[in-house]
């Protein structure tokens, strides 16, 4: 078995889970950490002998990822975290296996890279995701930000990565080769308006953490200040990430994109005009 602890975060999952499941069979120690879901999630986590936890936010922080790190007794001190949309592979479970993590000294945490199926198709092309999604324990966490007051992420940790404990231990942060599959395309317009909200809180907060990658981060501070980034957002995603070579799926996920900005935007004019009129 894969020295790793995988940690699957739901809430009403039942559509889903079972594939994400499915494909985690080379790991034993798997868990579900669930939010009171009114559906079959908790019978489906037990048909798969995944360990079922229930989470219930008290409105502060750790928020749920965290508070998975410091509450629940792992098998192992690397744990992955993936959602019930997103889906291991054949080569992925091998790239993780090949790490001997059990033996691992230098790291800290690995990105993983994302491959989205939009439209029922798998995009070779385009936007990729990428995040710290395996991480060591005791070497990484989840930062607090100032969020607490601002709506659409509520209990689970936003778009941001985890940091690490001790910067001056000297560890290092890898990146993995192989993908993680997204299935992205259920529920996007909403969860995705949930996301501008938050994201425009923490725009007005000025909350956003250090990303430990310091090209993104300084890569992440020009675009936050860039004008029309809904029309920078489609441009980078269908011309220069190649985008348009996907077809008509490539099209319709770069648009959601700009479409995405265009609602942080919205977003950011909303919060600004409350704050003029509480003056």
């Amino acid at each position: 078995m894969i020295p790793v602890s995988v940690v699957i975060i739901t809430k009403n999952e039942e559509k889903r889970l079972p594939a994400c499941l499915e494909a985690l069979k080379g790991f034993d120690d798997v868990w579900i950490v669930d939010s009171l879901s009114g559906d079959r999630t908790p019978h489906i986590a037990m048909q798969y002998n995944a360990r079922f936890e229930s989470f219930i936010w008290n409105k502060r922080y750790p928020k749920k990822r965290q508070w998975c790190l410091e509450t629940l007794e792992f098998k192992y001190d690397w744990v992955l975290f993936i959602d019930a949309d997103e889906h291991m592979h054949d080569a992925l479970i091998a790239e993780i296996k090949a790490l001997q993590l059990e033996s691992e000294k230098k790291y800290a945490g690995f990105f993983v890279r994302g491959k989205y199926i939009w439209k029922g198709q798998i995009l070779e092309y385009g936007l990729k995701n990428n995040k710290i999604a395996l991480l060591h324990k005791k070497r990484m966490m989840f930062p607090e930000v100032n969020d607490l007051n601002v709506s659409g992420m509520g209990e689970i940790e936003g778009h941001y990565q985890p940091v690490l404990i001790d910067e001056d231990r000297g560890y290092c942060i890898g990146q993995l080769e192989s993908a993680l599959f997204h299935v992205a395309e259920h529920g996007w317009n909403a969860r995705h308006m949930r996301y501008a909200i938050w994201e425009a809180g923490m725009n007005k907060n000025k909350a956003w953490p250090k990303d430990p990658n310091f090209v993104r981060e300084m890569c992440k501070k020009l675009f936050r200040a860039m004008p029309a980034r809904n029309f920078i957002a489609f441009i980078h995603c269908y011309i220069l990430k190649l985008g348009f070579l996907d077809g008509a799926a490539g099209y319709d996920f770069a648009k959601s994109r700009g479409d995405y900005y265009r609602m942080i935007s919205d977003a950011n004019k909303d919060l600004a005009n409350i704050s003029e009129a509480a003056k």
